[in-house]
């Protein structure tokens, strides 16, 4: 029976393109190079801040070999200023949310955010103390696809495995619940295409393209 829900924040329960683009691209300009797209963010994005910044580099036509220590330390100081910077949560999720909530589900926020700017968005578009859980990255948990954090979240919440679904939005996501060994529902409506998901191994039954629809997958008695 399922108890709890975890759920990826970037594109799956906030739409945070608009911040992620724009430090970034903040970030390359003081470097001397052109900013980025959202289309460019959004398909850099996944793996974490210093993965964000070593391909935003790349892209630029930076030597990210040289600049990437320099580039990352200076992005994480201007993202922890505008890490809400545009920043909503995505349309259905505040009811989806609630809805569950009221059915006494646990809920979690994993993510390969910053720590600190996870929490900071978590708080500032849902409330505070509103997720029994919130984990970002942090230099002490490996981040996605480790189960390691999975696993931090499941305990936090006094769950087995079998007792909690996934919801996410990418290829990370994807390997992330094998790793787990967790059952995942990846929603279409964040950084990827339908195709890039189900070429990443996406199981097209698990897949939803409304918030509401994760409803079908609880057990309701």
């Amino acid at each position: 029976m399922i108890k709890a829900l975890i759920f990826d924040l970037d594109g799956t329960l906030a739409e945070t393109l608009e911040s992620l683009t724009y430090s970034v691209s903040l970030t390359l300009k003081e470097l001397g190079f052109p900013g980025i797209t959202k289309e460019q963010c959004a398909s850099f994005i996944g793996n974490g801040a210093r993965v964000l910044m070593d391909k935003a580099i790349r892209a630029s036509g930076g030597n990210s070999e040289e600049l990437l220590d320099t580039a990352y330390h200076r992005y994480r100081q201007i993202f922890a200023q505008y890490c809400n910077y545009q920043v909503e949560p995505v349309k259905g999720i505040p009811e989806l949310l609630e809805d569950l909530k009221r059915q006494g589900y646990k809920l979690g926020v994993f993510s390969n955010k910053p720590h600190p700017q996870t929490v900071d968005v978590v708080d500032q578009n849902f409330g505070e103390g509103y997720f029994d859980v919130v984990l970002g990255q942090r230099e002490d948990i490996p981040r996605k696809p480790d189960p390691k954090g999975m696993q931090f979240c499941l305990d936090a919440m006094q769950v087995s495995v079998e007792e909690c679904l996934y919801i996410g939005d990418s290829e990370v996501d994807v390997r992330a619940g094998e790793e787990a060994r967790i059952r995942t529902i990846i929603v279409t409506w964040g950084f990827r295409t339908r195709k890039e998901l189900l070429k990443a191994g996406a199981k097209p039954e698990d897949m939803i393209n409304e918030p509401m629809e994760l409803e079908r997958y609880l057990d309701h008695e």
